[in-house]
């Protein structure tokens, strides 16, 4: 079986987003076809559809661990909950911030932001790294 992190890598290196690539780094774990995974998940990426909100790689996580330990009632979120905290606070302790404007340092929502994102070599350079992380703390989190 391949490890989680190589699947993400793999699907981030094919021109899928963060949160297409962490979210579906696990499909196969919860018996979601991929494809789907991948839909599910595309419209996350560069913080929430290129916004420079919340990190995708974080929103794919989450929704991951929201597979794991979520559940239809009201009482059954709180395990979720937990677990999407801990999540946050080892992601923010590690990197600063669960913003992907800040991570990155670049507004994906104008041209110049993108030509300088491509510059930086950004999504290499710095979303790559975050990829490989928040599959990481998930699985971490999903073993504990």
């Amino acid at each position: 079986m391949i490890a989680p992190t190589d699947l993400a890598l793999a699907r981030f290196n094919g021109d899928f987003n963060c949160a297409q690539s962490v979210f579906a780094a696990f499909a196969p774990r919860f018996g979601i076809p991929e494809e789907t995974a991948l839909k599910l998940a595309s419209a996350f990426g560069g913080g929430f559809a290129r916004r420079g909100e919340v990190c995708g790689a974080v929103t794919g996580a989450l929704l991951v661990l929201g597979l794991a330990s979520g559940a239809a009632t009201e009482a059954g979120k709180q395990e979720a909950y937990r677990l999407a905290q801990e999540f946050m606070r080892r992601f923010e302790s590690k990197h600063g911030t669960v913003i992907c404007r800040q991570l990155i340092a670049c507004d994906l929502t104008t041209e110049e932001g993108w030509q300088q994102a491509a510059e930086k070599d950004v999504f290499t350079g710095v979303c790559t790294p975050l990829v490989c992380d928040a599959v990481e703390m998930a699985h971490a989190l999903l073993k504990a």
